[in-house]
């Protein structure tokens, strides 16, 4: 239990300290330095963000490793680009490669990798010019991984051939499902990001102890919830992708923990928790539907990534390489599912908006999307006022008395 503290004041001094003297105008944030700093981002993130990881994940802070390595990949891309002195262009290429590459490495997922470090900068667009580059960076890192000794988790689904639309309809509803609770561990994590801050300004808390707090909060907390969940809880996501029963409330712990632990200011990833919670609730639903729990469950995994991240093709290619083939058209359909459902939200609030997903929504492009106002398009709200209407006048109708 005193890890947790301990690991959150570390957390908060090395964060503060170490970017305190830096660049103001200069953010450590990937997609920023795409969109805003001409592919330039802070050097000492480099140091700073695995060292802050290890200590979240090693005190038992519920977050993901794979941030710290698209840090590594996308700083490191940085640097070189600057000393090789290339265009602000081909600088912001080599900064997706980067985080293509770390991608890729974590997961032992070359392809999905290579796609999330390209989509997950914009909603609506992919740049094309950057595809070829990204699949090299991430096919290289993940054989270069893989020499070095790190072996990756497979999991096969064997199913029949033959196409079921039964099982096509239910696999869109987990789907849909998995886009409503991407869309509530969106809220929560924004909701606990909001409230500390505002705590921190209020009583004008010295900021490294922020994450102390919620190290206090989430020690609190093991005595409510199982110890399972805390740091990468790989073992229930492998529980759920082997079909065994998993805790129906497992999710909800997961999202509360995953939303303490960056919301308070520790730092880590948010693509690992995004496995663990689809894992559950796929499986949960697929007992529910009277479906293959382990479907169900890769189903899940893959939906919440490609609705919390907006990525839904890289989470398709990521069932793909995880699962096998026999899986594709169902993991299509649950990944467009919650990719529409979930609406415009997002794990990253600086992703750019290109395109609204629907007909029906009205933005200005080209404006993060924490910053993005969308409206309801005038051509919808005209035909609703015009149903309205109608359906006023069928009342009116049904209410005179009826001649004798």
């Amino acid at each position: 239990m005193c890890l947790l503290p301990i690991g959150g004041l570390l957390n908060g001094l090395i964060l503060y300290f170490g970017y305190r003297n830096g660049d103001k105008n200069k953010k450590d944030s990937v997609i920023a330095a795409v969109h805003e700093q001409s592919g330039i981002m802070p050097y000492k993130t480099i140091a700073l963000k695995p060292i802050a990881a290890i200590i979240t994940l090693a005190s038992g802070g519920s977050a993901g490793k794979e941030g710290p390595c698209s840090h590594i990949g996308g700083t490191l891309a940085s640097w070189f680009g600057h000393v090789i002195r290339l265009s602000p262009e081909l600088q912001k290429r080599l900064v997706a490669c980067g985080v293509s590459a770390g991608f890729a490495s974590v997961f032992g997922t070359p392809i999905a990798g290579a796609i999330y470090g390209i989509e997950v900068l914009t909603i609506g667009r992919i740049r094309h010019d950057f595809i070829f580059p990204a699949v090299i960076a991430g096919v290289t890192s993940f054989e270069i991984s893989k020499l070095w000794g790190i072996t990756y988790d497979y999991y096969p689904i064997h199913l029949s051939e033959q196409f079921s639309n039964s099982l096509f309809i239910k696999i869109l509803l987990i789907g849909m499902i998995c886009g409503l609770i991407s869309w509530l561990l969106i809220e929560l994590f924004e909701l606990v990001r909001r409230t500390f801050s505002m705590i921190q300004k209020r009583f004008h808390i010295w900021p490294p102890l922020m994450p102390f707090i919620g190290g206090l909060i989430l020690s609190i907390l093991i005595l409510i919830i199982p110890a399972d969940y805390f740091g990468l809880s790989l073992s229930i996501m492998d529980d759920a992708l082997s079909g065994e029963r998993v805790s129906y409330f497992g999710w909800l712990w997961k999202i509360i923990l995953v939303s303490i632990t960056l919301g308070s200011g520790f730092y880590g990833g948010i693509v690992t928790p995004q496995f663990v919670i689809g894992a559950m609730v796929g499986n949960i639903f697929a007992h529910i539907l009277g479906i293959n729990p382990v479907l169900g469950a890769a189903v899940g995994m893959v939906s919440v990534v490609a609705s919390a991240s907006n990525t839904p093709i890289a989470a398709i290619f990521m069932g793909f390489e995880l699962f096998g083939s026999l899986t594709g058209i169902y993991v299509v359909g649950a990944c467009i599912t919650a990719y529409i459902t979930i609406g415009h939200r997002s794990v990253y609030p600086d992703q750019m908006v290109a395109y609204p997903k629907s007909l029906w929504m009205r933005l200005v492009p080209g404006i993060a999307l924490e910053n993005e106002k969308i409206h309801v398009s005038y051509t919808l709200l005209k035909r609703i006022k015009r149903w309205q209407n109608h359906q006023k006048r069928i009342n009116v109708y049904l209410k005179r008395p009826k001649k004798l």
